[in-house]
């Protein structure tokens, strides 16, 4: 009993070589891809390391963070000087008022003006520090309110041009460094 041949496409056992059909020539192997992992979400494949989230605040978020603080910092000045200005006008308009040919209005534009600018620079003292001390655990809102924070402080330092250069650049950054894809990560991460 003889078994099968083992190979029931090549030349039979025993035969010559070259007869039959012609020889071809030995084909190139291909390099053998690897395969992908699978992959749960549209994006692609997942790393085995990498996790979809940050779990440490990334360094543009940092940075934005600081610069709130530091615009904080710089509208404590700003409002020091608010008061002393507001202190001189209401000083000035004190003496003034003494004699009979002064006109108050000038007087009560400045103060009124002093008084509003007050307003404005404590309202956004309070919302930097807020957003700023929300960032490690805040979410798409303290984002959302980050960037309106930082496009607002651009369009009112463009009030006070050239003083205001400072808080221009400083809004940028941190409308920049918030809005950037790690940032954007980082906000919506996942809170347990």
């Amino acid at each position: 009993m003889s078994y099968p041949n083992p190979n029931p496409y090549g030349p039979p056992p025993g035969q010559q070589p070259g007869y039959g059909y012609p020889q071809q020539p030995p084909q190139p192997q291909q390099p053998q891809q690897p395969m992908a992992p699978y992959s749960a979400y549209p994006g692609g494949p997942m790393q085995p390391a990498q996790l979809p989230y940050p779990t440490a605040m990334p360094g543009g978020v940092k940075a934005a963070r600081v610069l709130l603080f530091v615009l904080a910092a710089l509208n404590v000045v700003g409002l020091v000087l608010a008061v002393v200005g507001l202190g001189g006008i209401s000083k000035a308009s004190h003496q003034a008022s003494s004699s009979p040919y002064a006109d108050m209005s000038a007087f009560n534009v400045g103060k009124g003006l002093l008084i509003a600018a007050i307003v404005v620079i404590v309202a956004f003292t309070v919302a930097a520090i807020t957003l700023a001390a929300q960032f490690g655990n805040g979410g798409k809102g303290v984002r959302v309110g980050t960037i309106v924070f930082g496009v607002g402080t651009i369009v009112l330092s463009f009030l006070s041009f050239p003083i205001g250069l400072v808080h221009t650049v400083l809004g940028i950054l941190v409308v920049v460094f918030v809005s950037r894809d790690d940032g954007n990560a980082w906000f919506n991460r996942p809170r347990y």
